[in-house]
């Protein structure tokens, strides 16, 4: 019983290896895609995490269309602890911001 199908071509060897396929050439101007890639990333993590961390404590937050959108919700959306929450959510997202804009510094 044999491990190869029956219809399947003889493997070629030269010698007793075979040879490994030659990795594809890297696309031209890859790098400076992926910087400014990289750049737009951290300015928008950068932007809500602004938003998440400020918003919710001004005054605008209480007089939105979700609020209204179902009235069972608003207690829950004026809760500290929820808005706590996001203004957590925002610190992960400068903080995510940080290390994009590390990285990048690390690399020039």
């Amino acid at each position: 019983m044999s491990l190869t199908p029956e219809n399947a071509p003889p493997r070629e060897f030269k010698g007793s290896l075979v040879e490994p396929e030659a990795p594809p050439p890297p696309l031209p101007g890859g790098r400076w895609q992926n910087r400014l890639l990289r750049i737009c990333f951290a300015i928008f993590t950068f932007e809500v995490g602004i938003f998440l961390v400020i918003f919710p404590w001004m005054g605008n937050w209480n007089s939105n269309y979700f609020q209204g959108l179902i009235p069972a919700l608003r207690d829950f959306w004026s809760d500290p602890y929820f808005r706590g929450a996001l203004t957590g959510l925002g610190f992960v997202n400068l903080y995510i911001a940080c290390l994009e804009v590390v990285r990048l510094l690390r690399r020039t």
